[in-house]
Protein backbone atom coordinates (compact mmCIF):
# COMPACT_ATOMS: atom_id res chain seq x y z
CA UNK A 1 0.00 0.00 0.00
CA UNK A 2 2.80 2.48 0.32
CA UNK A 3 3.43 2.39 -3.15
CA UNK A 4 -0.06 2.90 -4.01
CA UNK A 5 -0.08 6.00 -1.46
CA UNK A 6 3.05 7.66 -3.03
CA UNK A 7 1.59 7.27 -6.69
CA UNK A 8 -1.55 8.76 -5.27
CA UNK A 9 0.12 11.61 -4.07
CA UNK A 10 2.15 11.74 -6.77
CA UNK A 11 -1.09 12.67 -9.40
CA UNK A 12 -2.20 14.73 -6.74
CA UNK A 13 0.61 17.24 -6.63
CA UNK A 14 0.16 17.25 -10.86
CA UNK A 15 -3.37 18.55 -10.43
CA UNK A 16 -2.29 21.79 -8.92
CA UNK A 17 0.02 22.26 -11.97
CA UNK A 18 -1.89 24.30 -15.06
CA UNK A 19 -0.14 21.67 -17.80
CA UNK A 20 -0.28 18.55 -16.26
CA UNK A 21 -3.33 18.62 -14.70
CA UNK A 22 -5.85 17.42 -17.28
CA UNK A 23 -3.54 14.53 -17.96
CA UNK A 24 -3.40 13.64 -14.05
CA UNK A 25 -7.26 13.30 -13.96
CA UNK A 26 -7.55 11.46 -16.73
CA UNK A 27 -5.25 8.94 -14.79
CA UNK A 28 -6.82 9.74 -11.47
CA UNK A 29 -10.11 7.80 -13.56
CA UNK A 30 -8.97 4.70 -14.93
CA UNK A 31 -6.68 4.40 -11.63
CA UNK A 32 -10.07 4.59 -9.41
CA UNK A 33 -11.35 2.55 -11.91
CA UNK A 34 -9.63 -0.64 -12.05
CA UNK A 35 -7.46 -0.33 -9.07
CA UNK A 36 -10.32 -0.13 -5.87
CA UNK A 37 -6.91 -0.49 -3.57
CA UNK A 38 -6.15 3.20 -4.73
CA UNK A 39 -9.65 4.87 -4.22
CA UNK A 40 -8.63 5.64 -0.29
CA UNK A 41 -5.14 6.70 -1.02
CA UNK A 42 -6.37 9.36 -3.67
CA UNK A 43 -8.75 10.58 -1.23
CA UNK A 44 -6.21 10.38 1.90
CA UNK A 45 -3.98 12.29 -0.63
CA UNK A 46 -6.42 15.07 -1.19
CA UNK A 47 -7.56 14.45 -4.96
CA UNK A 48 -11.32 15.08 -3.90
CA UNK A 49 -11.39 18.84 -3.39
CA UNK A 50 -9.19 19.81 -6.45
CA UNK A 51 -11.34 17.31 -8.95
CA UNK A 52 -14.59 19.20 -7.52
CA UNK A 53 -12.76 22.22 -7.86
CA UNK A 54 -12.81 21.72 -11.82
CA UNK A 55 -16.62 20.84 -11.89
CA UNK A 56 -17.20 24.18 -10.15
CA UNK A 57 -14.90 25.73 -12.49
CA UNK A 58 -16.98 29.09 -13.60
CA UNK A 59 -13.96 30.56 -15.48
CA UNK A 60 -13.86 27.65 -17.96
CA UNK A 61 -10.76 26.95 -17.93
CA UNK A 62 -10.96 23.10 -17.70
CA UNK A 63 -12.07 21.39 -21.08
CA UNK A 64 -15.35 19.15 -21.21
CA UNK A 65 -13.45 16.03 -21.14
CA UNK A 66 -11.47 16.89 -18.30
CA UNK A 67 -14.38 17.82 -16.22
CA UNK A 68 -15.94 14.37 -17.69
CA UNK A 69 -12.71 12.80 -16.24
CA UNK A 70 -13.34 14.57 -13.12
CA UNK A 71 -16.89 13.46 -12.50
CA UNK A 72 -15.98 10.20 -13.18
CA UNK A 73 -12.82 9.92 -10.75
CA UNK A 74 -15.35 11.32 -7.83
CA UNK A 75 -18.00 8.84 -8.60
CA UNK A 76 -14.78 5.66 -8.20
CA UNK A 77 -13.66 7.32 -5.48
CA UNK A 78 -17.00 7.35 -3.68
CA UNK A 79 -17.30 3.80 -3.62
CA UNK A 80 -14.42 3.47 -1.31
CA UNK A 81 -14.07 6.54 0.31
CA UNK A 82 -17.89 8.68 1.19
CA UNK A 83 -16.93 9.95 3.82
CA UNK A 84 -13.72 11.48 2.53
CA UNK A 85 -16.45 13.21 0.11
CA UNK A 86 -18.66 14.35 2.21
CA UNK A 87 -16.66 15.92 4.61
CA UNK A 88 -15.00 17.62 1.48
CA UNK A 89 -16.48 21.68 2.12
CA UNK A 90 -18.51 22.07 -1.71
CA UNK A 91 -18.48 18.81 -2.70
CA UNK A 92 -22.33 18.78 -3.00
CA UNK A 93 -22.10 22.00 -5.15
CA UNK A 94 -19.96 20.72 -7.21
CA UNK A 95 -21.57 17.99 -7.99
CA UNK A 96 -25.10 20.06 -8.54
CA UNK A 97 -22.95 21.81 -11.09
CA UNK A 98 -22.04 18.81 -13.15
CA UNK A 99 -25.92 17.95 -12.72
CA UNK A 100 -26.02 21.10 -14.90
CA UNK A 101 -22.92 20.94 -17.64
CA UNK A 102 -23.73 20.14 -21.05
CA UNK A 103 -22.21 17.31 -20.58
CA UNK A 104 -24.59 13.99 -20.75
CA UNK A 105 -21.85 12.04 -18.98
CA UNK A 106 -20.77 14.05 -16.47
CA UNK A 107 -24.33 15.03 -15.23
CA UNK A 108 -24.40 10.90 -15.51
CA UNK A 109 -21.56 10.48 -13.40
CA UNK A 110 -22.44 13.40 -10.63
CA UNK A 111 -26.22 11.45 -10.53
CA UNK A 112 -24.26 8.19 -9.74
CA UNK A 113 -22.08 9.47 -6.93
CA UNK A 114 -24.47 10.91 -5.14
CA UNK A 115 -26.85 7.57 -5.44
CA UNK A 116 -23.08 6.42 -3.71
CA UNK A 117 -23.41 8.51 -1.02
CA UNK A 118 -27.14 8.11 0.14
CA UNK A 119 -26.16 4.37 0.60
CA UNK A 120 -25.27 5.90 4.32
CA UNK A 121 -28.46 6.81 6.23
CA UNK A 122 -26.83 10.02 7.60
CA UNK A 123 -26.21 11.68 4.39
CA UNK A 124 -29.76 11.50 3.08
CA UNK A 125 -30.49 14.52 5.10
CA UNK A 126 -27.88 16.63 4.36
CA UNK A 127 -28.27 16.32 0.62
CA UNK A 128 -31.76 16.36 0.59
CA UNK A 129 -31.68 19.78 2.14
CA UNK A 130 -29.52 20.88 -0.92
CA UNK A 131 -32.38 21.72 -3.90
CA UNK A 132 -30.21 22.36 -6.66
CA UNK A 133 -29.69 18.80 -6.23
CA UNK A 134 -32.96 17.49 -6.31
CA UNK A 135 -33.69 19.62 -9.48
CA UNK A 136 -30.79 18.81 -11.37
CA UNK A 137 -31.73 14.97 -11.00
CA UNK A 138 -35.34 16.50 -11.80
CA UNK A 139 -34.15 17.41 -15.17
CA UNK A 140 -31.93 15.20 -15.61
CA UNK A 141 -35.05 12.41 -15.80
CA UNK A 142 -37.10 14.78 -18.08
CA UNK A 143 -34.11 15.64 -20.87
CA UNK A 144 -34.75 14.41 -24.31
CA UNK A 145 -32.95 11.75 -25.30
CA UNK A 146 -31.32 11.03 -21.88
CA UNK A 147 -29.35 7.65 -21.84
CA UNK A 148 -30.83 4.84 -20.06
CA UNK A 149 -27.69 4.77 -17.59
CA UNK A 150 -28.42 8.58 -17.03
CA UNK A 151 -32.04 7.81 -16.47
CA UNK A 152 -31.41 5.24 -14.02
CA UNK A 153 -28.97 6.97 -12.12
CA UNK A 154 -31.56 9.93 -11.56
CA UNK A 155 -33.83 7.91 -10.30
CA UNK A 156 -31.59 5.76 -7.79
CA UNK A 157 -30.21 9.17 -6.70
CA UNK A 158 -34.12 10.11 -5.96
CA UNK A 159 -34.92 6.74 -4.63
CA UNK A 160 -32.05 7.35 -2.23
CA UNK A 161 -33.20 10.82 -1.58
CA UNK A 162 -36.60 9.50 -0.66
CA UNK A 163 -35.96 7.10 1.64
CA UNK A 164 -35.43 9.94 4.48
CA UNK A 165 -38.79 10.57 5.16
CA UNK A 166 -38.83 14.43 5.51
CA UNK A 167 -37.05 14.76 2.19
CA UNK A 168 -40.16 13.57 -0.05
CA UNK A 169 -42.09 16.64 0.30
CA UNK A 170 -38.99 18.47 -1.39
CA UNK A 171 -38.98 15.89 -4.20
CA UNK A 172 -42.93 16.97 -4.37
CA UNK A 173 -42.35 20.50 -3.99
CA UNK A 174 -39.36 20.54 -6.79
CA UNK A 175 -42.01 19.01 -9.42
CA UNK A 176 -39.95 15.31 -9.55
CA UNK A 177 -43.54 13.84 -10.10
CA UNK A 178 -44.47 14.29 -13.42
CA UNK A 179 -41.72 12.93 -15.09
CA UNK A 180 -40.95 9.65 -12.88
CA UNK A 181 -44.78 9.31 -14.21
CA UNK A 182 -44.27 9.81 -17.05
CA UNK A 183 -41.35 7.49 -17.52
CA UNK A 184 -43.87 5.14 -15.95
CA UNK A 185 -46.27 6.04 -19.06
CA UNK A 186 -43.92 6.54 -22.11
CA UNK A 187 -40.54 4.94 -21.32
CA UNK A 188 -40.65 0.74 -22.42
CA UNK A 189 -36.55 0.46 -21.94
CA UNK A 190 -35.66 -2.32 -19.47
CA UNK A 191 -35.63 -1.38 -15.77
CA UNK A 192 -36.92 2.24 -16.41
CA UNK A 193 -40.31 1.48 -15.28
CA UNK A 194 -38.97 -0.89 -12.32
CA UNK A 195 -36.80 2.12 -10.67
CA UNK A 196 -39.27 4.74 -11.78
CA UNK A 197 -42.04 3.09 -9.28
CA UNK A 198 -39.74 2.44 -7.05
CA UNK A 199 -39.14 6.40 -6.63
CA UNK A 200 -43.30 6.54 -6.92
CA UNK A 201 -43.44 4.05 -4.09
CA UNK A 202 -41.30 5.91 -1.36
CA UNK A 203 -42.36 9.32 -2.59
CA UNK A 204 -46.04 7.72 -2.20
CA UNK A 205 -45.22 7.84 1.87
CA UNK A 206 -46.09 11.64 2.24
CA UNK A 207 -49.53 13.85 2.53
CA UNK A 208 -47.60 16.25 -0.23
CA UNK A 209 -48.46 13.18 -2.61
CA UNK A 210 -52.10 12.72 -2.79
CA UNK A 211 -52.41 15.91 -4.77
CA UNK A 212 -48.98 15.65 -6.86
CA UNK A 213 -50.83 12.16 -8.06
CA UNK A 214 -54.20 13.70 -8.60
CA UNK A 215 -52.59 16.00 -11.64
CA UNK A 216 -50.58 13.64 -13.04
CA UNK A 217 -53.96 10.84 -12.94
CA UNK A 218 -51.26 8.62 -10.76
CA UNK A 219 -53.48 6.51 -9.07
CA UNK A 220 -55.02 5.24 -12.21
CA UNK A 221 -51.37 4.49 -13.72
CA UNK A 222 -50.67 2.86 -10.96
CA UNK A 223 -53.77 0.65 -10.42
CA UNK A 224 -53.19 -0.36 -13.87
CA UNK A 225 -49.57 -1.57 -13.38
CA UNK A 226 -50.72 -3.87 -10.07
CA UNK A 227 -53.49 -5.20 -12.57
CA UNK A 228 -51.89 -8.44 -14.82
CA UNK A 229 -53.61 -7.57 -18.04
CA UNK A 230 -50.89 -4.49 -18.56
CA UNK A 231 -48.20 -6.74 -18.76
CA UNK A 232 -46.04 -5.29 -16.74
CA UNK A 233 -43.03 -7.10 -14.60
CA UNK A 234 -43.30 -8.71 -10.87
CA UNK A 235 -41.28 -5.79 -9.86
CA UNK A 236 -43.36 -2.79 -11.32
CA UNK A 237 -46.58 -4.44 -10.15
CA UNK A 238 -44.95 -5.29 -6.58
CA UNK A 239 -44.01 -1.17 -6.54
CA UNK A 240 -47.24 -0.39 -7.39
CA UNK A 241 -48.97 -2.29 -4.83
CA UNK A 242 -46.68 -0.77 -2.38
CA UNK A 243 -46.91 2.58 -4.04
CA UNK A 244 -50.97 2.66 -3.57
CA UNK A 245 -50.35 1.06 0.09
CA UNK A 246 -47.96 4.06 1.23
CA UNK A 247 -50.51 6.80 -0.11
CA UNK A 248 -53.85 5.38 1.33
CA UNK A 249 -51.64 5.21 4.49
CA UNK A 250 -50.27 8.59 4.29
CA UNK A 251 -53.04 10.89 2.36
CA UNK A 252 -55.93 8.71 4.79
CA UNK A 253 -59.01 8.90 3.16
CA UNK A 254 -58.76 11.19 0.75
CA UNK A 255 -56.15 9.05 -0.62
CA UNK A 256 -58.24 6.27 -0.17
CA UNK A 257 -61.50 7.79 -2.33
CA UNK A 258 -58.95 8.08 -5.28
CA UNK A 259 -58.06 4.77 -5.08
CA UNK A 260 -62.17 3.71 -5.26
CA UNK A 261 -62.76 5.61 -7.89
CA UNK A 262 -60.31 3.57 -10.40
CA UNK A 263 -62.52 1.19 -12.12
CA UNK A 264 -61.35 -2.29 -11.33
CA UNK A 265 -59.22 -1.67 -8.43
CA UNK A 266 -60.71 -4.27 -6.53
CA UNK A 267 -59.81 -7.23 -9.00
CA UNK A 268 -56.47 -5.86 -9.84
CA UNK A 269 -55.26 -5.38 -6.10
CA UNK A 270 -56.86 -9.30 -5.62
CA UNK A 271 -55.18 -10.57 -8.58
CA UNK A 272 -51.71 -9.60 -7.07
CA UNK A 273 -52.59 -10.50 -3.69
CA UNK A 274 -53.51 -14.70 -5.36
CA UNK A 275 -49.93 -14.89 -6.14
CA UNK A 276 -47.64 -15.43 -9.19
CA UNK A 277 -45.33 -12.15 -7.65
CA UNK A 278 -42.67 -12.31 -4.78
CA UNK A 279 -44.06 -12.88 -1.14
CA UNK A 280 -43.19 -9.32 -0.68
CA UNK A 281 -45.72 -8.50 -3.98
CA UNK A 282 -48.36 -10.33 -2.73
CA UNK A 283 -48.29 -9.03 0.95
CA UNK A 284 -48.39 -5.61 0.09
CA UNK A 285 -51.48 -6.15 -1.81
CA UNK A 286 -53.37 -8.01 0.61
CA UNK A 287 -52.33 -5.32 3.48
CA UNK A 288 -53.66 -2.69 1.17
CA UNK A 289 -56.80 -4.60 0.41
CA UNK A 290 -57.32 -4.97 4.20
CA UNK A 291 -56.69 -1.26 4.21
CA UNK A 292 -59.90 -0.60 1.22
CA UNK A 293 -61.81 -2.88 2.35
CA UNK A 294 -61.94 -1.82 6.14
CA UNK A 295 -61.99 2.00 4.91
CA UNK A 296 -65.52 0.76 2.87
CA UNK A 297 -67.03 -1.22 5.48
CA UNK A 298 -66.72 1.66 7.83
CA UNK A 299 -67.62 4.19 5.61
CA UNK A 300 -71.76 3.57 5.80
CA UNK A 301 -73.28 6.95 3.44
CA UNK A 302 -73.65 9.91 5.47
CA UNK A 303 -70.42 8.76 7.49
CA UNK A 304 -68.47 11.62 7.97
CA UNK A 305 -64.57 10.72 7.67
CA UNK A 306 -63.27 11.84 10.85
CA UNK A 307 -65.60 8.63 12.43
CA UNK A 308 -63.54 5.94 10.85
CA UNK A 309 -61.41 3.84 13.36
CA UNK A 310 -59.29 2.70 10.76
CA UNK A 311 -55.31 3.88 11.80
CA UNK A 312 -53.44 5.70 8.99
CA UNK A 313 -50.94 7.00 10.91
CA UNK A 314 -47.76 4.29 9.90
CA UNK A 315 -46.95 4.15 6.43
CA UNK A 316 -44.86 1.49 4.93
CA UNK A 317 -41.06 1.46 4.14
CA UNK A 318 -40.67 0.33 0.71
CA UNK A 319 -37.44 -1.02 -0.72
CA UNK A 320 -35.82 -0.92 -4.01
CA UNK A 321 -34.39 -3.21 -6.02
CA UNK A 322 -31.47 -3.23 -8.76
CA UNK A 323 -28.53 -5.73 -9.82
CA UNK A 324 -26.20 -2.52 -9.94
CA UNK A 325 -26.03 -0.59 -6.62
CA UNK A 326 -23.23 1.35 -7.94
CA UNK A 327 -22.35 2.37 -11.65
CA UNK A 328 -18.28 2.74 -12.46
CA UNK A 329 -17.05 5.83 -14.49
Amino acid sequence: MEVKHRTAGALVQRLDSSTKAAEAIAEIRLLSKHDPEMRAPLADAGAVPLLAARLLDRHHSSDAETQENAAAALLNISISAREALMSTPGILDALAAALRLPLAAAAQHAAATLYSLLCVDAYRPIIGSKKPLITGLVDLIRTPGASTRSIKDALKALFGLALYPLNRAALVELGAVPPVFALVANDARTGVVEDATAVIAQVAGCYESVDAFRRVDGVRVLVDLVGASTGASGRARENAAAALLNLVMSGGHKAVGDVMEVEGWEAAITGLAGGGVTARGKSKAEALLRVLRSERQSQPPGRDDSETGFDFSAPQTLLYSSSNSNSIG
